[in-house]
Formats: C-alpha cells, sequence, structure tokens
C-alpha cells in the first residue's frame, strides 16, 4: 500500500494539470496543493491562494500566512508540524472569493486530502472555508466558540489571519488575535498541549 506521503504527491499531479475551472486555469501561474506533515492531528484549511502563494506554489506564505504561521508557533507547534491547504487551489482573479462552482469542482481533491492525512482536528480560517466545510451560509462570527463535525473529525472555526491584516486599528487587531487564539485553545488542551487558560500569546 502506498504511504500517505506517495498518495498526496500523486494527488498534487492531478491538480497540476486540473481544468476544471477556465476562468483560475487561465489566470493562475501555478496551483498551490498543500503542505505539512501527512501524519498531524491538525489541518488548517483557508480560502484560496493569493499573490504570493500563486507565485510560489505554498499556501500561507504571504503576510496572512506569516501571521498563520505565529499562531501555529504560538499553539506549540512548528508549522510543518501541522498540514496547511486551501479550500481550492489557484487564486482568484483580483483575489476574489471563490465561487461555490470553484468550490465544488475542488471539493473532492480537499477531501482526499483530509482522508489521507486523517486528522482528528480541522480548523476552518475564514468563512468561506468554514461554510463550505460545514454546508452552510452561517456568518463566521456565529460559527466560533463550539466544535462541529466533519466526517468524524472536530471542526473549529475562527477567523482568517487576513482579517486581522486588513484592520487599522491596533486595539481590534488585539482583540481579534484574542478572539482566534479562543477559538483554537480548545483543541490545545483536548490534546493536553495546555491548560485552559485564556491569555493569548505574546507572539501573535
Amino acid at each position: 500500500m502506498p504511504s500517505k506521503i506517495e498518495m498526496l504527491n500523486l494527488l498534487q499531479q492531478k491538480v497540476t494539470g486540473c481544468q476544471l475551472c477556465p476562468i483560475l486555469c487561465k489566470s493562475r501561474k501555478t496551483t498551490v496543493f498543500g503542505e505539512g506533515n501527512p501524519d498531524t492531528e491538525v489541518f488548517f484549511i483557508g480560502e484560496a491562494p493569493g499573490a504570493e502563494e500563486n507565485r510560489t506554489g505554498r499556501p500561507f506564505v504571504g503576510p496572512a500566512g506569516q501571521l498563520l504561521r505565529n499562531f501555529i508557533k504560538a499553539c506549540g507547534w512548528a508549522p510543518e508540524d501541522v498540514y496547511i491547504a486551501n479550500i481550492i487551489k489557484c487564486q482568484p482573479p483580483q483575489n476574489r472569493t471563490p465561487s461555490k462552482e470553484e468550490a465544488a469542482n475542488c471539493r473532492l481533491i480537499l477531501d482526499l486530502q483530509i482522508r489521507i492525512i486523517n486528522p482528528s482536528y480541522i480548523v476552518c480560517l475564514g468563512a468561506t472555508a468554514a461554510q463550505s466545510i460545514l454546508g452552510v451560509d452561517t456568518p463566521i462570527g456565529q460559527l466560533r466558540g463550539r466544535f462541529y463535525e466533519y466526517n468524524d473529525r472536530k471542526v473549529v472555526c475562527t477567523y482568517h489571519p487576513s482579517f486581522i491584516i486588513r484592520m487599522d486599528d491596533k486595539a481590534q487587531q488585539k482583540e481579534t488575535k484574542r478572539k482566534i487564539w479562543q477559538d483554537i485553545r480548545p483543541i490545545l488542551v483536548e490534546l493536553g498541549k495546555c491548560a485552559d487558560f485564556t491569555t493569548t500569546p505574546a507572539v501573535v
């Protein structure tokens, strides 16, 4: 039986040649499959690649990605300890929100990634990821604060790091970081990685 890495590599090769979304195929420089530990317990899922991701082929390497990686480090992991991907694998033109059709076209790939990696927890970053995974239209602010379930895996929904990047108010940025920490913390508690405390780590 092939290893997880071998299965993910084969899946990535299929993604590279995908032609299901004509607009995205025409505008992309490269596909952005995902990266990280195939044996992780935690899978972070965002919305779509941005310009830097489209250039490098790696997920979450722009400013919002650096903030996400700081959060991951604050949780006690290295970024390579978890797995990071997006709902869709190509950058939409002008960084627009992916359409439901585009998300549906990529859904089989995402579900296969989840099945191969087999995480215990999924962290949905932002409304697009959360609504797509859970099949709802509920705003992200209302989805926060509890565990959901997707294919026998616990799901947490929180704000996308880009939401913080777009804020001008430093106090609002700090408050949103605190909320993201509150959302991720229950996973850490269940994994025995931290006590149930509320102080947001200084690193974020």
